[in-house]
């Protein structure tokens, strides 16, 4: 069987600057591909992102459940539309697609083989997607533990915010069985602005997300940083970014995340605690990997510090307004 990423080449380029006719998510706006397919998605962990999803797919007309451990979070998704569920359990015995979008490998391994879990619905022929940031030897070992109860597993962390997950335009990277990759293909197209095909092998996908949230751990960190050099050294911050921006130092965490930080808005949208976690699975991936990873080591350290402040459930901004404050002015 081949592997999916290879003629799935179009995904990579779906998105340049006027190539819109090959775009994966151009169908969706009718929703004509997911309600063809029949399938029924649910969606477990209905937060920040999997609130976006749930959002994403009852709009493009595809029948959805939801499932959050949190009520306010399930009351919300059923408000945007999705059947309710009294447990990962029923979405198991209703529902052919599973996106998990919880927080860590332990909330996976309760909502798949807990006493309420998917598995224990004994429903054959199911499509798990793991959408949740973690290990990816964890996911590697989770597919054929799936495999043996007829459940097949595609690695599909995803990148881009809640915004973009409610927008249906979220970055997804998939690897896994190319058959199961093509039976959610249409499902993919609802929820998707990139969609990354990386090849037949779980974990490979999440390698590739653990890279990028690496990259965007240390970026926050070292902006959280500069920022500070440049408050002790009396600059304007708002000019900082400006210039920042603008130059050869900008990065998209940067970019992000620094205007709200100066606005005073902390209200949580990425919690602080999600990026001590993956800079921590980067730090202990380089480990086994034989790699150096000293700036790794130090946004986890960075990110693990705010959270043994009691920081961890606030938004991941707060590195910067922790080493603006830490910043001693003249006088004070």
């Amino acid at each position: 069987m081949s592997a999916p990423g290879r003629p799935k080449r179009e995904y990579r380029s779906a998105k340049r600057a006027g190539d819109s006719s090959s775009a994966p998510g151009r169908a969706k706006r009718e929703g004509t591909p997911a309600r063809a397919s029949g399938r029924r998605v649910g969606v477990i962990g209905t937060g920040a992102m999997g609130g976006g999803v749930v959002q994403s797919l009852v709009r493009a007309g595809v029948a959805t459940s939801a499932r959050d451990i949190r009520t306010e979070a399930q009351a919300l998704a059923v408000r945007h539309g999705a059947a309710a569920t009294a447990s990962p359990a029923d979405i198991g015995r209703t529902c052919e697609v599973i996106v998990l979008l919880v927080v860590d490998a332990a909330q996976i391994e309760t909502v798949l083989f807990g006493a309420d879990g998917v598995t224990t619905a004994g429903s054959p022929n199911r499509i798990v997607l793991v959408s949740s940031t973690v290990d990816p030897a964890y996911v590697a070992a989770l597919a054929p533990r799936l495999a043996t109860r007829g459940i097949a597993l595609l690695d599909a962390p995803v990148s881009g915010g809640p915004a973009k997950a409610a927008a249906g335009t979220m970055t997804m990277m998939v690897s896994g069985d190319a058959e199961a990759f093509t039976q959610v293909r249409a499902v993919f197209e609802q929820i998707t602005g990139r969609l990354f095909a990386l090849g037949p092998r779980p974990g490979d996908a999440s390698t590739f997300k653990i890279v990028n949230n690496l990259l965007a751990a240390t970026n926050l960190a070292a902006g959280a940083e500069a920022l500070a050099l440049a408050r002790a050294a009396g600059l304007d911050l708002r000019q900082v970014f400006d210039v920042v921006a603008a130059s050869s130092g900008a990065s998209w965490m940067f970019s992000d995340r620094v205007p709200r930080a100066l606005d005073g808005d902390y209200t949580p949208r990425a919690a602080a605690k999600l990026l001590d976690k993956d800079s921590g699975i980067a730090a202990a991936l380089a480990d086994r990997l034989h790699v150096d990873a000293p700036f790794a080591r130090l946004a986890h350290r960075t990110f693990a510090a705010a959270v043994a402040e009691g920081c961890g459930d606030d938004d991941d901004a707060v590195l910067i307004r922790r080493a603006l404050e830490a910043v001693r002015l003249p006088g004070r």
